[in-house]
């Protein structure tokens, strides 16, 4: 990929790589922006959200867009935690019988609605419930770079997450861009 193609997609979800499930929650304040979150208090599980998220996912050369179950509600409450701007949300779209079908298979919901967002761009997807199943399905149906990170939801995002990511960006902006056969 050259500089002049369009930047790489980062489709993150927010319970278990932002909000991890494990441990002890860190006493971590609100990252100071300017705007206070929507919510402050009421949900307990927001104060396991390292503000320090914000600045390492900026930093990275990618554009980055939620992809969970928050919608648009990762905007009013996550965004302003960790210092980040306003970011594009995936729409999940109602669910369907082939949704039923790749879930019998295996196959996460999410995954056909992410490579149809990514229309062809190279993306990362970075989630706690990314199997390989996922990983096969993108090979075979998307036509640009994918790399399907799973993060551990018991630690949320690490310093080794954000080193694979940082290595497939870099990876990805030196490669050309495969295509499906």
């Amino acid at each position: 990929m050259t500089g002049s193609a369009a930047r790489p997609l980062l489709f993150l979800d927010v319970d278990g790589p932002l909000i991890p499930f494990g441990g002890t929650p860190q006493p971590y304040p609100i990252y100071q922006t300017g705007t206070e979150p929507r919510e402050t208090s009421s949900n307990p599980l927001l104060g396991r959200i390292n503000p320090g998220h914000g600045p390492r996912l900026a930093a990275l050369p990618c554009d980055l867009v939620w992809a969970t179950t928050w919608m648009d509600d990762a905007n009013e409450t996550i965004a302003p935690r960790i210092g980040l701007p306003r970011l594009a949300v995936v729409i999940w779209p109602e669910p369907t019988d082939t949704d039923e079908h790749d879930e019998r298979n295996g196959l996460h919901w999410k995954t056909r609605t992410l490579v149809d967002w990514a229309a062809g761009r190279p993306f990362a997807w970075v989630d706690d419930e990314i199997t390989d199943t996922d990983r096969a399905w993108v090979s075979a149906h998307h036509p640009g770079h994918a790399l399907l990170h799973r993060v551990d939801p018991r630690l949320g995002l690490t310093e080794a997450d954000y080193a694979a990511l940082e290595d497939w960006l870099r990876w990805t902006h030196d490669s050309p861009p495969h295509r499906a056969a």
